[in-house]
This record gives C-alpha cells, structure tokens and sequence, in this order.
C-alpha cells in the first residue's frame, strides 16, 4: 500500500464489512434496524468471503480484488436497482433513501478499490529505500569501483 488513497479505501471496506457485519447480526436476532440484509444467508456468506479477499486486497493482489468487486457489485447491484425503482414509484421516503444509499456504498466501495489495484503501477511495493537506492543501483560506481580493485592488487612477500 503506497498512497493515502489506498489506504483510506482500504479502511473504509472493512468499516463497511464492520456494519454489514452488524445488520446481519441485529437481523439475526430479530432486533429492528434502519436497513436489513437483501437476503441473510446470502449476505452471512458475503461476509466470510470477504475476509480472505480483504487480506489478499491488503497485500494488493488483484485477482482478490476482482472477486470482491464481483460478489459485491452482484449482490448490492440488484439491491441498487430494485431500489431505485421503488423510489420512482413510491417516492423519497426515509427507508428507501436510506437503503439506497447503504447499497451504492456497498458497489462504491468496491469497485474503488478494484480501480485502485488495478491502475497501481507498484502493486507489489517498492523494496529499496530511495535515499540509498542512488549508491545501490548505479551501475557506474560498481564499474568504477571493479577497476580501482583491478588496479591494486598488492602482494604479501615473505
């Protein structure tokens, strides 16, 4: 992870994770809340995917990244649709705005942060330190360096 950017997305899915995680569970015990799963079991084993794919997006692999994208924009982009289709129907109500909103966080999020892997140029990190990079990779002080050796050969007599 290099820039800011990446990191804040990064942040900002596993916060998403967190609160999918507690509507499942307050659907779970039947405790009423602003929004509900589209479908509880689906979204219980949205969540334990997510997990290992969240690891691999940390560490920026981007076929991890393309699995996230895909279950999430499949799952909430229905949602996303069906949404706003009721709210050309019935009207902006708080519970459908609501609702919508949730759901195009939920296709948002991830496809930010496929968009971030994907358009990285370093997605595996850069490995040198750029203040020594300079002495460590220029091949003309290595050459310099062989031909001065060349040159002082010195010899132990006995």
């Amino acid at each position: 992870m290099l820039s800011m950017f990446s990191y804040l997305i990064t942040i900002f899915a596993i916060m998403f994770w967190g609160f999918r995680a507690i509507v499942s569970l307050f659907f779970a015990i039947s405790h009423p809340y602003f929004c509900e799963p589209i479908n509880a079991g689906l979204e219980i084993a949205l969540l334990f995917l997510t997990i290992p794919c969240m690891l691999f997006i940390i560490k920026r692999n981007l076929v991890a990244a393309t699995i996230y994208f895909g279950m999430y924009a499949a799952y909430f982009g229905a949602a996303v649709y069906e949404t706003v289709l009721n709210v050309m129907e019935v009207g902006m109500e708080v519970q459908n705005t609501s609702v919508l909103i949730v759901n195009v966080i939920g296709v948002i999020v991830p496809l930010l942060t496929f968009l971030d892997i994907l358009l990285n140029k370093n997605r595996r990190g850069h490995g040198g330190d750029r203040k020594t990079d300079w002495f460590y990779k220029n091949k003309d002080y290595d050459r310099e360096f062989d031909d001065r050796a060349d040159r002082n050969q010195y010899k132990i007599r006995r």
